[in-house]
């Protein structure tokens, strides 16, 4: 039986042409003479009807061409089909195909596609529901939350707004807990990173690994927000992972561990965002890796 490839567009991710892009897509399944078939993303995010188009449409490969948001509602719904998952990326950051070296270059990622190599991919859960790349609280999730907002996609508008956050950035307090441990911190956001990156090669947690069966957290303390950046930027360069301990916590601005699954308390209710886009928050949080959950196609 051959290909058959559904591809998704993400109509509002990113400032790419997507009519090129639908061009781009039949001329070069035209000339490999692959079935494919197109389809835009749900905007409530509702893909129940995968599991009977993959079955019935004997689907083979299913392409998202969108942003990190736009990965996890559809492979949520696929998590236990025999399918391929290929990533074109359109991004404002596109921190998974990055970190798994997929190219920016529309041509290139469906040719990357098409080649058809795929790999087992970890996942992770956030009360029960699916994180593929980056989730976190607290500052970086209020940026998410302020540029879904705003009218204007793209790499510049979401600095912009960094940037104006970053300005007016307080911290929250949490209780994290792995295992029996259970450490008080007062912090500007907590990271749980899947991948290595928030996008754009910006590496938030350089340990990092899609298919390691491991979560990375990263937690910047409370402090002099110069002096928090800093130690960030350190923590980034010398690509350190930290023990899990008090006397380390006592010692530095950032905290950096790995493990397997954790919970985390949120009296203040920091906001919350999933793989960039923002999502409604919580007091409590159960957080949990789920290995080698979907075959992700890459170079």
């Amino acid at each position: 039986m051959g290909r058959k490839i559904l591809f998704f567009i993400n109509p509002i991710s990113g400032i790419k042409n997507k009519l090129k892009l639908e061009e781009t897509i039949i001329r070069k399944c035209g000339e490999k003479n692959i079935s494919f078939e197109i389809l835009f993303t749900s905007k409530d995010g509702d893909y129940q009807f995968l599991h009977d188009k993959i079955k019935n449409g004997n689907i083979t490969d299913i392409a998202i061409c969108g942003g990190d948001g736009s990965l996890s509602p559809i492979i949520s719904s696929v998590l236990n089909a025999p399918v391929n998952i290929g990533i074109i990326p359109l991004g404002s950051g596109n921190g998974l195909a990055r970190t798994a070296g997929i190219p920016d270059s529309v041509e290139e990622a469906i040719d990357i596609i098409f080649a058809g190599k795929s790999r087992c991919t970890d996942v992770f859960l956030i009360n029960k529901k699916l994180s593929v790349h980056v989730s976190g609280l607290g500052f970086d999730a209020k940026v998410a939350h302020d540029f879904s907002e705003g009218k204007t996609r793209g790499l510049h508008a979401y600095t912009k707004i960094a940037i104006k956050n970053f300005i007016s950035a307080k911290t929250y307090p949490f209780t994290i807990q792995v295992d029996e441990k259970k450490i008080n911190v007062e912090a500007f956001f907590i990271c749980i990173a899947n991948s290595n990156q928030f996008g754009n090669n910006f590496k938030v947690a350089p340990k990092a690994s899609i298919r390691d069966g491991l979560l990375d957290i990263v937690v910047l303390q409370k402090t002099n927000k110069a002096t928090a950046v800093l130690s960030f930027a350190q923590q980034i360069i010398s690509g350190k992972t930290q023990q899990f301990s008090k006397k380390e916590i006592d010692k530095k601005n950032m905290i950096y561990f790995q493990t397997t699954k954790l919970k985390i308390e949120n009296p203040q209710l920091a906001p919350l965002h999933i793989d960039g886009d923002p999502a409604q928050t919580s007091k409590y949080f159960s957080i949990e890796i789920l290995p080698s959950a979907f075959k992700l196609t890459e170079p």
